[in-house]
């Protein structure tokens, strides 16, 4: 057979495998689990706080920049593929730009217009997220330790401004004073914790549950007692570091109620894993009933907020809100 028929012959089976192939990635890429409502997001869950949907516009906004500029790249190389290939009948080697002052300026700017707006809009969302009111609804205090978390609850359960107070708490000194003004007056508080093998006795997911109240702004103060954790509740659409000597803080306003996943996002040693946790969002009165249920528990008081702020830490954050 000549080697024309040869390569004629090789040519017909991949003819034949590629629309195969074609369609298998088309069955791959839409056979994902994704519905209607799924889409628009992007594969990011359902919001349930007043601030996710900041997050999820965000990362919208990012996947239709990356999609359009993934097609003008994609369009640009498929073009000169079609335009600039070789000729059957003329053999030469065409003409060659080594430099063409315009096309380089372009491929040097719009890059640089790119990011300085991805950067803009991240830096402007994030200002907006990680600000803090002085009297939030409520202060709950964080705690990630290997290979758990602990829950302080700071709040006055009993009504009675003269039974507590949690700015003087011993167990919270890690906490830098510039957060404790956030403090309820005649917080006595109550707690939780978990370890690795605790359950929720309503769905038996495994880790402590962290209660929240619906339509109310809480404050989180994150601590660590040993090495960085991560603090990620899943349709929160945000985590946020967990460091010890750095007490970082932020505040969300649960719009769902209904239990919701959490767990450490930072690799933090062996058992890193299991470090689940579930929060559940109930309604007001319910938060203050499972407060009460706390403290009749005998889980008054705090337990150690984890290491103390360093120095250097609280010198950095001085003029910080």
């Amino acid at each position: 057979m000549s080697p024309n028929g040869s390569d004629r012959s090789s040519r017909r089976p991949m003819r034949r495998i590629l629309p195969q192939a074609l369609a298998a990635g088309l069955v791959l890429a839409t056979a994902t689990g994704c519905t209607s409502e799924d889409l628009p997001r992007l594969g990011m869950p359902t919001p349930v706080t007043e601030e996710a949907p900041r997050i999820l516009s965000l990362w919208q906004g990012s996947w239709v920049a990356a999609i359009a500029v993934g097609v003008l790249t994609w369009g640009l190389i498929m073009w000169s593929v079609y335009f600039h290939r070789r000729s059957r009948t003329k053999v030469e080697v065409p003409p060659q730009t080594r430099y063409n002052m315009p096309i380089e300026a372009l491929y040097t700017v719009v890059p640089l217009i790119i990011v300085s707006v991805f950067f803009y809009f991240t830096a402007r969302d994030q200002a907006k997220l990680l600000e803090t009111t002085d009297k939030p609804d409520h202060v709950i205090n964080v705690v990630g330790f290997q290979w758990s978390w602990a829950f302080n609850y700071i709040a006055d359960v009993d009504g009675d401004a003269s039974t507590g107070d949690a700015a003087k708490s011993k167990e919270l000194d890690a906490i830098p004073d510039r957060m404790r003004t956030a403090f309820p007056e005649g917080a006595e508080g109550v707690y939780d914790y978990g370890t690795p093998g605790t359950r929720n006795p309503q769905n038996n997911n495994p880790g402590p549950t962290l209660w929240l109240p619906k339509g109310e702004k809480v404050q989180f103060i994150l601590t660590s007692r040993d090495v960085i954790h991560s603090f990620w509740v899943v349709p929160f659409l945000m985590k946020q570091d967990v460091i010890p000597g750095h007490t970082n803080r932020f505040e969300v306003t649960a719009t769902k109620e209904g239990t919701f996943m959490g767990k450490c996002a930072e690799l933090c040693g062996t058992d890193h894993s299991r470090m689940l946790f579930n929060v559940k969002v109930v309604s007001p009165e319910r938060y203050q009933e499972h407060l009460k249920e706390l403290e009749r528990k005998g889980q008054t008081g705090y337990l150690p907020a984890g290491i103390a702020q360093a120095e250097s830490a609280k010198n950095a954050e001085t003029n910080n809100p």
